[in-house]
């Protein structure tokens, strides 16, 4: 493996689509303009035309390059709007979905499409896999997660090596040997 920054660089296989059905396969390489996209992604041309001035989210097809000419937005564009529109609908400021769009340039991902984005209204969040979680507002800060079934199997496996109490008898400890009942009796004998 490479190492870069001091992380560990591992290569990203291409899964594609894993289940396709039903699916339709888009051109690649059409281009939808502004209206178009601002329909598909529930956004208004106002909102479009800011994040593609400001670089949010630029046309990939073709760019405006001047008054009169239109820009073109890609499948993938149109679904990193939709996104950022869900994202603002979650609370989750403009300011920090910026903030979370250029953590994720600066860290390579040029293709937002093939990540998965969490969001909890206040940031927003990378997972990486099942256990790790990069918040990306916060610079990249990895935060982590915990798979309460992998808890769940992991306490069965513990628990079934322990002794257990139906609760119908005498509390006892595990020896045999209540230690809060003997340290009372100790000091009721001693006073």
């Amino acid at each position: 493996m490479a190492e870069q920054d001091g992380r560990d660089a591992t290569p990203v296989r291409d899964q594609g689509i894993l289940f396709d059905d039903g699916l339709t396969h888009l051109d690649e390489n059409a281009g939808y303009r502004g209206p178009t996209a601002c329909k598909a992604a529930g956004i208004t041309y106002r909102q479009l035309d800011y994040w593609a001035r400001t670089g949010l989210v630029e046309p990939s097809v073709k760019s405006a390059t001047g008054s009169g000419t239109q820009r073109l937005y890609g499948f993938r564009d149109i679904l990193v709007l939709r996104v950022v529109k869900r994202l603002l609908d979650s609370g989750v400021s403009l300011q920090q979905i910026r903030t979370a769009v250029g953590t994720l340039r600066e860290r390579g991902v040029e293709d937002l499409s093939r990540i998965t984005l969490m969001s909890d209204g206040a940031s927003v969040y990378e997972c990486t896999s099942d256990d790790e979680v990069i918040d990306l507002v916060q610079g990249g800060q990895g935060v982590f997660g915990i798979a309460l079934g992998k808890v769940w199997r992991e306490l069965e496996g513990s628990l079934s090596a322990l002794p257990a109490d139906r609760g119908d008898g005498p509390v006892a400890e595990a020896d045999g040997v209540d230690e809060l009942a003997d340290r009372r009796a100790k000091r009721s004998t001693a006073s």
